[in-house]
């Protein structure tokens, strides 16, 4: 969990506190979008610290098409917004919607709300594009001094944006999910160490790899971490690390066979000093 200021831990106690009155009014009169929005966007200066004039925006076009808000720092796009009706319950279509803006910018991070419920995602651009679903938090039902609840609404302050708090959390989450976790079981590498600890306690046994694989897979791991979209998409993203593994290790070789110095961390070139990093959406 990160290390919440008080300052702000204060902010969003008593923010949460407020705001959960005002969006239980709202949903007890039915407002329409327009004036969620507006609620929204006071929630997000007031509780989540972004500066009301200058850093929220209603007005950020995607080709011809404009996002309901947009959070922006410096220049750049930290996160879309789109925001349906209090009554409205967020649905599959509202969420392609917001990715479809979000895509045709280059923004990594869509929020979906109607005030009450919250989604965060973060879009992955592959081919096809995909999302994962961080984390959803329903504001009526939250404790306003849940420890869980302040680290998720911390993720989104302008504070927390500065400490690349909700990156850290999404990468934390995604490295400890059920199909990459399940998909680093049935690797070789794994399933070897596991096959040397059973002939440890079975010295004579003939353990073979693939037996093994069909037994986590079969008996051992559930069925919906093994097999799927979710599952697959895991394995491919491990296939992926280790190919990368395996070329960083060709290149290093190559350097050692060739003799040519390998490249110093924080060398900044020709010009002496370390050198800037880049984005890929600069």
């Amino acid at each position: 969990m990160p290390t919440i200021p008080k300052r702000v831990a204060d902010r969003l106690t008593v923010g949460l506190r407020k705001y959960q009155k005002i969006f239980a009014s709202a949903h007890d009169r039915d407002v329409n979008e327009s004036d969620t929005v507006v609620i929204i966007a006071d929630f997000l200066s007031e509780v989540l610290g972004f500066d009301k004039y200058t850093e929220i925006t209603t007005e950020f076009a995607i080709r011809g098409t404009y996002c309901d808000l947009a959070i922006k720092i410096g220049g750049t796009v930290q996160y879309l917004v789109e925001a349906k009706a209090i009554g409205v319950s967020l649905k599959e279509a509202h969420l392609r919607q917001a990715i479809s803006y979000a895509s045709n910018h280059g923004v990594e991070w869509v929020i979906l709300t109607n005030g009450i419920n919250w989604q965060v995602h973060r879009l992955r651009f592959e081919q096809p594009i995909s999302t994962d679903l961080v984390f959803a938090l329903n504001i009526r039902e939250a404790g306003p001094r849940d420890g869980d609840v302040l680290e998720r609404l911390f993720l989104l302050t302008k504070e927390g944006i500065g400490k690349s708090a909700i990156e850290e959390f999404h990468e934390r989450k995604d490295a400890c999910s059920p199909f990459l976790v399940g998909a680093v079981l049935q690797s070789d590498q794994v399933l070897g160490v596991l096959r040397r600890e059973l002939k440890r306690v079975s010295p004579k046994a003939r353990i073979e790899v693939d037996e093994l694989r069909s037994v986590l897979k079969e008996e051992v791991l559930k069925r919906d971490v093994v097999e799927g979209d979710e599952a697959g998409s895991a394995k491919s993203r491990l296939k992926r690390a280790a190919s990368r593994t395996l070329r960083k290790g060709s290149r290093a070789s190559k350097l050692e066979d060739s003799g040519e110095p390998k490249a110093v961390e924080g060398d900044g070139g020709e010009g002496g000093g370390p050198q800037k990093a880049t984005s890929d959406f600069a």
